[in-house]
């Protein structure tokens, strides 16, 4: 593996101090940034406007590389995962997930990706397959970004919608996250808005801060799934760390400056979150947070002792929010029957071969 950096994980403000140094034109980021974002050459001798040294001094200092995705599945919903390798030898797992329709009912063009961030995660929440694996490490920012551009190969179409809730969390690899939402946000970059950007976290206060810091208007989504100290600390062991006492204010700052409502997600447990008390506490939180809700009824995870609650009784912890007038969705997952919904991710390589659908 080579040891020059990648291309695609360099920022405007990187390659323009790289150029900077080496007495090149500052427009010359623009140039270079369009052959690899729009129209995505994998070698530098292909950048044709850029005279023969500075092409050289490109590839002596930088490399192209993408991961490669060595598994496809497909599922019955068109939602596909993507099972990908990393130079290393590290897996990752990322979920394409088409939107049939538009909210006026009309065909939609959107494709919505989730990534991830960390090989495994350290977090061990009780109810979700990618934290059996542990932390094998983070993601560099070119692992983050080559994950999209890998996925627009394999789909064919322009990701227009990012989610990081795959593998790992997000906040606790901020220093490489960050960066990769310059460039993907970067109008001479892959030119994804930030309000269609969502970051996930289980409550990682110290990156929550980093993140209130960034001023882009990336969204966020809260993985609280109890709200209280006691459901939290069965099922999410950073809550020992970092409690409702600490994560809340964090959530607070987070929104001082910002016009938009976090996402608290809540996967609905039977006989562990889901009694009318627990609605009673996320109802408190979701008012003081501004927050809207996100109902995810449980996902099977083999080798997991939790169950779904009946459809009926999911609509009724539903009805006991909406009634209050905080929006609340609840949304059955996509992809569950590939292992590829919320809290499924978990690096089983499924076959030998390739499957598309």
């Amino acid at each position: 593996m080579s040891a020059l950096p990648l291309i695609t994980a360099q920022t405007e403000e990187a390659l323009l101090a790289f150029l900077t140094a080496h007495r090149q034109s500052a427009f010359r980021v623009k140039q270079i940034m369009d052959w690899v974002w729009r129209k995505r050459v994998s070698s530098f001798d292909a950048m044709t406007n850029l005279s023969p040294a500075l092409r050289q001094l490109l590839a002596e200092n930088f490399r192209f590389y993408s991961p490669e995705i060595i598994e496809v599945h497909g599922s019955a919903d068109t939602t596909r995962k993507f099972l990908t390798r990393m130079e290393d030898g590290s897996l990752v797992e990322s979920v394409i997930i088409p939107a049939a329709t538009a909210e006026n009912g009309e065909k939609s063009d959107r494709i919505t990706l989730c990534v991830s961030s960390q090989v495994g995660c350290a977090f061990g929440c009780k109810f979700c397959a990618s934290g059996l694996l542990g932390l094998k490490r983070h993601l560099t920012t070119g692992e983050i970004i080559g994950q999209i551009l890998s996925a627009e190969s394999i789909a064919g179409k322009r990701v227009n919608n990012l989610v990081f809730m795959g593998m790992g969390e997000p906040l606790a690899n901020i220093d490489n996250v960050l960066p990769a939402l310059d460039i993907i946000t970067s109008h001479i970059g892959l030119e994804i808005g930030a309000r269609h950007i969502t970051i996930s976290t289980s409550g990682f206060v110290p990156g929550l801060k980093k993140l209130a810091a960034y001023p882009k208007q990336i969204r966020l989504a809260v993985s609280l799934h109890g709200a209280t100290d006691d459901v939290r600390d069965q099922i999410m062991p950073v809550n020992k760390k970092w409690p409702l006492s600490q994560l809340i204010p964090a959530l607070e700052d987070w929104g001082k400056d910002r016009n938009q409502m976090p996402t608290l997600e809540y996967i609905l447990i039977e006989n562990v979150n889901d009694s009318p008390k627990d609605a009673s506490h996320l109802i408190g939180i979701a008012k003081r947070l501004h927050a809207k809700i996100n109902l995810i009824p449980y996902n099977t995870v083999e080798g997991l002792p939790w169950k779904r609650p009946s459809e009926r009784h999911c609509y009724a912890f539903r009805d006991a929010i909406r009634k209050t007038g905080i929006p609340v969705t609840m949304r059955y997952e996509k992809g569950h029957d590939i292992n590829a919904a919320c809290g499924q991710l978990r690096l089983r390589k499924e076959s030998s071969q390739t499957s598309q659908n």
